[in-house]
């Protein structure tokens, strides 16, 4: 099934799902403009890592590592004796880390493998001040002064939004900056009971744009991950207002109304 909202689904917007609903949305959508662009591009998606050192009152499990270590009993010499394990001459503390994966679209060249147009899903480090942000923004002005086409996505209401320009009061909202309109970008403002549009992505002129429809992006990560089976156990974050909380119900599944019920 799909997600049962009309545009974005709030519930996605928990730290529980979210960073598994942005690498896949930016999946889905790769595969939406792969099967439009043609054999002149290739469509790519770019991953980083952040690290983020936790404060002491945050540190907690976040996670399984990817090796894991089986213990065992002492290891046997060749004669037969056990031979006893030597402790390391000091031990330094390392300091609890969060890893968050930020992914992002790239639409290249095929000739010369030149960034054509790069997409961006806005995370909540992008809505924050600190060093992610810092790079955020770099990353956005280079982009938006150089030989690249911009797309901006924000399918999160909370944060404070990078600027310029300042977008109209919106939930949501995408934003295109095309090379060929600078210095006007185009903005698509969108509220919670709007669906999600299907935005122009521009390619080199003259070649036509191709389009990526969001709401079939979100739609297509929603049945994938399967996540009507736990998201609405949690609230939205940021909460809804009591207004978009009310509008919200009707759409929410049987079972997690049943759930929601003293």
């Amino acid at each position: 099934m799909p997600s049962p909202f009309p545009g974005m689904n709030p519930f996605l917007e928990q730290d529980d799902a979210w960073e598994d609903f942005h690498h896949d949305f930016i999946s889905r959508a790769r595969e939406l403009l792969a099967d439009q662009v043609g054999d002149r591009y290739f469509v790519k998606v770019e991953t980083r890592l952040y690290l983020h050192e936790l404060e002491a009152d945050e540190r907690s499990y976040r996670g399984r590592a990817d090796l894991g270590v089986a213990t065992s009993s002492p290891r046997i010499a060749a004669g037969g004796t056990a031979v006893a394990s030597r402790p390391a001459p000091m031990e330094l503390p390392v300091p609890a880390v969060d890893i968050e994966k930020y992914s992002w679209i790239e639409i290249r060249d095929n000739r010369d493998r030149r960034v054509v147009t790069a997409i961006e899903l806005l995370s909540p480090t992008n809505k924050k001040p600190g060093p992610d942000r810092d790079d955020y923004l770099r990353k956005r002005t280079m982009c938006s002064e150089g030989p690249t086409h911009f797309v901006e996505i924000d399918l999160r209401r909370g944060g404070t939004r990078p600027s310029p320009p300042v977008i109209p009061p919106c939930d949501y909202y995408v934003l295109l900056n095309r090379i060929q309109r600078r210095p006007f970008v185009g903005i698509w403002p969108i509220m919670l009971a709007d669906r999600l549009p299907a935005i122009p992505i521009p390619l080199h002129a003259p070649d036509a744009d191709v389009t990526l429809d969001l709401q079939v992006a979100l739609n297509r990560a929603y049945d994938a991950a399967r996540y009507g089976n736990y998201i609405y156990k949690d609230t939205p974050e940021p909460p809804l207002t009591a207004e978009q909380a009310a509008w919200a119900n009707q759409y929410l599944p049987e079972s997690a109304t049943a759930e929601a019920k003293p």
